[in-house]
């Protein structure tokens, strides 16, 4: 444990309830929360080398981070990116309107006219894909 640490250590307890839990200092405890902030860090090594249950150094990280508007708290030393919000709300509207479905004429150079009113997207597709199998005026000359 390196000297800041044991320092830390240190002042942490400043004394008992009448319970026998520990009280411990505000400024002590807010240091050792934000090296639990720091990227890499291992939460439960801190809590072990200061004497601490790991859950109860979790739970002083968990409301450090709740304190205020809701957003993480970043001590001024360290820079994060904002955590993104778990849930995004879901607003009850008006049905989107059903779109008209566009109306497709072909005319084929034989003369044959073809329109598609209201159909499908996979019935286009069967069409063109057997419209395709079909041979060409132009290349079946003879």
């Amino acid at each position: 444990m390196t000297d800041i640490n044991s320092e830390l250590k240190a002042r942490l307890v400043v004394g008992r309830k009448q319970d026998g839990r520990c009280r411990y200092d505000p400024q002590a405890k807010r240091e050792l929360i934000e090296a639990c902030l720091v990227p890499g860090v291992s939460v439960a090594r801190l809590a072990l080398e200061h004497g601490l249950n790991a859950n109860l150094l979790r739970s002083w990280v968990s409301a450090y981070k709740r304190k205020g508007d809701g957003t993480a708290i970043v001590p001024a030393s360290r820079t994060a990116k904002p955590t993104p919000a778990a849930f995004i709300p879901v607003i009850a509207g008006q049905e989107r309107p059903k779109e008209a479905v566009p109306r497709l004429q072909v005319r084929l150079p034989n003369g044959v006219k073809i329109e598609l009113n209201d159909a499908r997207d996979d019935q286009v597709l069967s069409l063109l894909q057997a419209l395709s199998t079909l041979p060409c005026s132009d290349s079946t000359k003879s």
